[in-house]
């Protein structure tokens, strides 16, 4: 299927989505928000797609926000829905059962920070910059990004990111927790796809099932999170990648996954 503002492809079992709007350094307008949407639905039920990597056109930016001009003439109404859409698409990317890479090259602000930070992994390129810069706009972010960010920084570091509205370079970026790896920038969309290559290789059931465990542990008490555990990891033994796993191991040969 075409996109107008985004580019997707298929490759090896790793999809590849490209925020194409290079002219207004990949900002989110609605449009875009919506086939990002689509990609994910068809991530959702594609088993060809193992992986999915998301990056921006351009030498410039991941994304460098919603897009303000669109923005600019919204009611309350529109904002909610506008909002609620966002949310509910970041919400059902970070379900997906498999692993979500950000490849973040330039700007990623605002609503770019927010989608990067839905991802399971993020990686920068040593031009990448991270921010949210609403408050000079007299607003604050609305695609989870008070959360996610509380949850990846802690509160005190997001309170002043959010708050100052200042960006933050990669190397930065990396010691607050917000990026795993800094690149050069030649170098980055590569190793993002190895990485999610190496781990579309990996039983689909698992790496599901894992981060399934770990997303809703992390916002429950230890004794429940260690629960779902238990519950998560005796579970696998009913499964057929499971049984193929153990067995290949033993055997001494490459396992055959079949997601189930």
């Amino acid at each position: 299927m075409a996109y107008e503002n985004v580019l997707f492809e298929v490759e090896y079992g790793v999809g590849v989505l490209t925020f194409n709007r290079p002219k207004v350094l990949n900002a989110l307008d609605a449009k875009t928000i919506a086939e990002l949407g689509d990609v994910v639905a068809r991530a959702e039920t594609d088993r060809g797609v193992k992986a999915l990597v998301l990056t921006g056109a351009g030498e410039k930016a991941f994304v460098a926000g919603a897009d303000i001009a669109a923005m600019s003439t919204m009611s309350t109404v529109e904002a909610r829905r506008f909002a609620e859409t966002a949310h509910a698409i970041l919400a059902r990317m970070e379900a997906l059962p498999i692993v979500t890479i950000a490849a973040v090259n330039g700007f990623a602000l605002g609503g770019g920070c927010e989608v990067a930070m839905a991802c399971d992994l993020v990686y920068a390129s040593e031009k990448a910059r991270f921010g949210q810069p609403e408050v000079n706009l007299g607003l604050i972010p609305g695609f989870g990004g008070t959360q996610r960010l509380t949850r990846r920084v802690g509160i005190t570091r997001a309170l002043e990111m959010i708050l100052t509205g200042d960006m933050y370079d990669a190397p930065r970026a990396k010691e607050m927790g917000l990026a795993l790896e800094v690149l050069p920038a030649a170098e980055l969309l590569g190793f993002a796809k190895a990485q999610a290559k190496k781990i579309a290789a990996k039983a689909p059931i698992a790496v599901a099932v894992a981060k399934r465990a770990i997303r809703e542990g992390a916002d429950a008490d230890v004794r429940t999170a260690n629960e779902l555990e238990r519950q998560a990891f005796a579970a696998l033994f009913g499964s057929e990648d499971t049984r193929e796993g153990t067995k290949a191991f033993v055997e001494k040969r490459a396992a055959s996954w079949k997601g189930a």
